[in-house]
C-alpha cells in the first residue's frame, strides 16, 4: 500500500495516480459504505467488466456503461432481446464483451430473483460481509486480492446465477462499496470513509 502526496498538499492512495477522474472517485466514492440495492448491482456488474483492464477504462466508459444497460435498472436489463445484445456488441461506448453482456442480462434476473424471494441484494451482500472491515493498510504493506469473506460472497453469488464474480473481482467491489477500507491509514480518506 502506497500513497501519494499531491500537489494540493493531499495524500491519497498511490493507485489512484494524479488523472482528475481517477482522484475524484478516489476522494469521493471508493470505500464509502453502500447500501442501495440498484447501486450495489450496478457497481458489481461495472467490476465484472473490468475483469483483465485498469479500472481507469471503466471509469472512462461508466457514462456510456449507464445509457448502454438503461442506468442498470435490473428490470429491464433481465428482458434483454438477443437483439439488444448484439446492440450492445456495437456499442463502442462501452466493453464489447459477449460473455460480460450476456453475463449482465443472467445477472440482472438473479437480482430480481434475490429481491422477489428475499432477502433484497443489499441485505444479502452486507449479511455476508458483516460490519465494515477496516484493514488499517500501511505504506509498503502488499496489495490484497481477495479474503474469505470475498470467497464466501463469490460462492453465493454464482450460487444464485451470476457471473464474473470470482473472488478478486468480489474483493475489489468489498473495496469500492466500503464494505473493506483499505484506504491507507495516511490517506486523507481513511478516517472519513467508514
Amino acid at each position: 500500500m502506497n500513497v501519494h502526496h499531491h500537489p494540493d498538499g493531499v495524500t491519497r492512495c498511490a493507485w489512484c495516480g494524479t488523472d482528475p477522474l481517477y482522484v475524484a472517485y478516489h476522494d469521493t466514492e471508493w470505500g464509502v459504505p453502500e447500501y442501495d440495492d440498484r447501486a450495489l448491482f450496478e457497481k458489481l456488474i461495472l467490476d465484472g467488466f473490468q475483469a483483465g483492464l485498469a479500472w481507469i477504462t471503466i471509469l472512462r466508459k461508466r457514462d456510456g456503461f449507464r445509457a448502454a444497460f438503461d442506468g442498470f435498472e435490473p428490470e429491464i436489463i433481465a428482458r434483454y432481446s438477443p437483439e439488444k445484445v448484439e446492440a450492445l456488441m456495437q456499442d463502442a461506448g462501452i466493453i464489447r464483451n459477449r460473455s460480460k453482456i450476456v453475463s449482465t442480462v443472467r445477472s440482472a434476473q438473479s437480482y430480481l430473483d434475490i429481491m422477489e424471494r428475499g432477502p433484497g441484494f443489499s441485505k444479502l451482500l452486507w449479511d455476508i460481509n458483516g460490519p465494515v472491515l477496516d484493514n488499517r493498510r500501511r505504506e509498503g504493506d502488499p496489495p490484497i486480492v481477495t479474503s474469505p469473506v470475498a470467497q464466501a460472497m463469490s460462492k453465493e453469488l454464482k450460487s444464485r446465477g451470476f457471473n464474473f464474480v470470482g473472488p478478486t473481482i468480489v474483493y475489489a467491489f468489498m473495496q469500492a462499496v466500503g464494505m473493506v477500507n483499505d484506504h491507507a491509514v495516511t490517506c486523507h480518506r481513511h478516517g472519513v470513509a467508514i
